[in-house]
């Protein structure tokens, strides 16, 4: 799945992806694969499970689409979360 964060609360390690519609799907640091904390508005890709009846994201990673905040250039990877 594919879809851009909502919240991040850096300090306790959590944060919210956007979930149109629907409840918004939490997401852990544990979870994070190539950056050590996201931003809003960064596009991720995930794996989307059910935990105790709430949506989670596991496998949680930076999305290299074009033209995400940098011009259409070739995304380098950040460890913040941040696409350059």
């Amino acid at each position: 799945m594919q879809t851009v964060v909502k919240k991040w609360f850096r300090d306790k390690e959590y944060g919210f992806l956007d979930n149109g519609t629907g409840p918004d799907i939490m997401v852990r640091k544990a979870d994070l694969l190539n950056c050590q904390f996201l931003r809003v508005g960064v596009t991720v890709e995930f794996d989307c499970y059910v935990d105790k009846s709430k949506l989670v994201a596991k496998n949680v990673k930076l999305s290299h689409q074009k033209n995400q905040q940098n011009g259409g250039r070739n995304a380098k990877q950040n460890p913040f979360g941040v696409m350059t």
